[in-house]
């Protein structure tokens, strides 16, 4: 039960997060967006290190950073989309298909997902299909590039799960350490090749440090349900986190969604619930 309740904690928080993280990005680069956030939250990893340490092996050590790299991809990949104005629905479209991934992975090792897993991943495709349709001709249709930004957003946060998943619970929280430095070092060398200047404006800050603290206490929990429980069981609750994103964008935003979009969203829920059996 417990690995259950860290997951689905956590899926509020990274949820919150990435509203918090998208009204940042309407006012300044994502690039910088996500770098600010993360060296903001770093205080807040020294002490979950030391409120949760452990003897990290190297390959526990390995997979947290290459699960940062993957993840710092995919937020500023998320951030840019969710930017555009639309997001109770891209965060949907990038929420079902990180729960599909580590589903994926798990065919090619010891522990098949089974049937109605599978049956979620077939059921995410048309959820995909409904959440981004509009009227025809009309601007209230998500953009192609919205979706396709969402969804390979939610490819690398598929990764992201996955590798993160893999390391061992007697290595305490340095693996979420290790996560946040590659992913601080990827967005530094990002920023510097392109020339994206890291200052930010005193609102702007304030979205980027409320994103940071919530990003790191969503990678610990999840940390915490994945070393304890299934990882294609947690993946999928932890992917639920487009909850607190949509209904604070409808609360705060005031977005409105088309029936068939909300239709959409009803099977998104019923592909995490497969996903989770």
């Amino acid at each position: 039960m417990l690995p259950i309740v860290l997951a689905a904690v956590s899926a509020i928080a990274f949820g919150a997060a990435d509203f918090s993280g998208g009204k940042a990005s309407r006012h300044a680069d994502p690039i910088a967006v996500t770098v600010v956030s993360q060296l903001l939250s770093v205080p807040l990893l020294v002490v979950l290190v030391l409120l949760v340490p452990g003897t990290p092996t190297v390959g526990d050590i390995a997979w947290g950073l290459a699960a940062g790299v993957a993840g710092a991809a995919g937020i500023m990949l998320l951030y840019r989309a969710l930017a555009g104005g639309m997001m109770a629905v891209v965060a949907p479209i990038t929420a079902i298909t990180a729960a599909v991934v580590p589903i994926i992975a798990g065919l090619f090792t010891a522990t098949f997902p089974g049937g109605p897993a599978l049956t979620g991943a077939g059921l995410a495709v048309l959820a995909i299909a409904l959440v981004s349709l509009g009227e025809g001709g009309s601007r209230r249709a998500a953009p192609t590039r919205l979706v396709g930004l969402a969804l390979a957003a939610g490819a690398l946060f598929g990764v992201f799960f996955t590798l993160l998943g893999q390391a061992d619970e007697s290595a305490g929280m340095w693996p979420v350490a290790a996560v946040r430095t590659s992913s601080i070092a990827f967005g530094l060398a990002l920023a510097a090749g392109t020339g994206v200047r890291l200052r930010l404006g005193r609102r702007v800050l304030a979205w980027a440090a409320v994103t940071g603290l919530l990003d790191a206490a969503a990678n610990a929990l999840f940390l915490g349900a994945a070393a304890r429980g299934h990882l294609s069981i947690i993946a999928a609750i932890a992917a639920l986190y487009p909850a607190s994103t949509v209904l604070l964008a409808l609360v705060v935003d005031r977005e409105r969604l088309r029936p068939v979009q909300v239709a959409g969203l009803g099977f998104a829920a019923g592909a995490l619930v497969l996903a989770s059996i």
